[in-house]
């Protein structure tokens, strides 16, 4: 089994780990890629295929789509080269350590799995640093950047009563026949008529995860152009119409962008109910730790505060005399009604354990040293909120993915890249 499905991101090898003899396959800017490289992540992507229903490419279609995405990672990752992007070993620890748990493994068990499947464990651990890498790169040149507004939110939502599609959900299959930046007509022409005969063949019965591996530039090639479930919302602009009048099983016409043409298949549509939530009216004590304020003293000090409480004192009292949350402390470090996912994970954990008027044993979040006690619990129809929040969501997302493939475009555009691959 696979544990873990590695993206074809990941450019290889460090540069001082490649033998001087190998073959090149793609020179970008001042980095190369090797055949042995491309050839072992070639392996990997077969092997993440392998399970899925439909056959894979021919080899000589899979090489190119995942040389493509290799060179992709390389110039991202010249690019937290150049600014100083860095993981340390805490981190990717870390991160090593989650994907175990996720796979309900312990890491020694983890590590053994991989090793059985043929994955080096070492270059594992740099596959993982690249990505991470990656995702940086990705967060600080572009998510970072993604605002949405207030009116842009009522916007969307006022739009989606109108279509009559506030609950509807849509999983889409996505072709895209990329056209560069300032392409000629020719070569835009060119793209067009490669579009359709794509659409032509999906048309005549072709598999539409089998042609989105094979032919597609799109991000999510690799994985047969799966989308995923998605909110109208949460696509191109351009999607939206076309999607909203199609059935399930139907592939839609060209769609023009200027990143290239679009094919898009709705795979199944569903509709969302009520958002019922547990939410939680709590109460809390904050002391930070400074110079002077350590660990040892912060917890001590709420061992001694939570027993005066158990003694009788006032909580409410208690807070406003000694939280250093300056935002709830004059109200008795009241917190309100919680929804989940509102808190940080640590301190959600502890309110989870709690019974109501139960008082937490001091724990300690990125905010400092804590006590909590719960005052009571509800049964709440957040849709109203939740719709919002994911109205929100929904346009990050759509606006982010728009400008990755925007700013992918550009930074290939503005590369010395020679691909040697094509002439052989």
């Amino acid at each position: 089994m696979m544990v873990l499905s590695l993206s074809a991101t990941t450019a290889g090898a460090a540069p001082a780990q490649r033998e001087t003899v190998e073959s090149i396959v793609a020179v970008v800017n001042d980095d190369v890629i090797t055949r042995t490289e491309l050839d072992n992540r070639l392996r990997a992507v077969k092997d993440q295929l392998k399970n899925r229903p439909s056959p894979l490419p021919p080899d000589a279609v899979l090489e190119k789509q995942v040389l493509d995405r290799m060179i992709l990672a390389s110039l991202q990752l010249q690019l937290a080269d150049h600014n100083g992007i860095r993981v340390d070993d805490d981190t990717l620890n870390h991160t090593i350590e989650r994907i175990a748990e996720d796979n309900k493994l312990s890491l020694s068990e983890f590590r053994a799995v991989l090793e059985k499947e043929g994955y080096d464990f070492a270059t594992f651990r740099e596959d993982i640093r690249r990505e991470i890498l990656i995702s940086r790169v990705q967060q600080r040149q572009v998510n970072d950047r993604i605002q949405v507004t207030e009116q842009e939110i009522d916007n969307f939502l006022a739009a989606q009563r109108a279509q009559g599609n506030t609950g509807a959900e849509y999983h889409l299959g996505h072709i895209l026949i990329s056209v560069p930046d300032a392409a000629s007509a020719e070569r835009i022409q060119a793209a067009r008529q490669r579009a359709e005969d794509v659409l032509t063949r999906l048309r005549s019965g072709a598999n539409f995860q089998e042609t989105a591996i094979a032919v597609s530039d799109g991000q999510q090639a690799l994985q047969g152009g799966d989308l995923g479930w998605r909110k109208l919302g949460e696509l191109p602009t351009l999607f939206v119409d076309p999607v909203s009048q199609m059935k399930t099983g139907d592939v839609s016409g060209l769609i023009r962008s200027p990143s290239g043409f679009h094919i898009i298949k709705l795979i199944d549509q569903r509709n969302e109910e009520r958002h019922i939530v547990t939410q939680t009216h709590a109460r809390h004590i904050l002391i930070r730790t400074d110079e002077l304020t350590g660990d040892d003293a912060a917890q001590a000090k709420l061992r001694e505060l939570r027993q005066r409480i158990e003694n009788g004192a006032d909580f409410a009292e208690l807070a406003r005399d000694f939280s250093n949350d300056t935002a709830n402390a004059d109200n008795g470090g009241d917190l309100g009604w919680i929804n989940p996912g509102e808190m940080v994970p640590t301190f959600e954990e502890q309110l989870n354990k709690l019974a109501t008027g139960e008082i937490s044993q001091p724990f300690k979040t990125g905010f400092g040293w804590h006590i909590v006690q719960v005052l009571e619990r509800r049964r709440h129809d957040n849709t109203d909120t939740f719709v919002r929040s994911q109205a929100r969501n929904t346009i990050r997302q759509r606006k982010t993915e728009e400008e990755l493939q925007s700013w992918l475009a550009r930074l290939r555009d503005d590369a010395y890249i020679e691909n040697r691959l094509a002439t052989q």
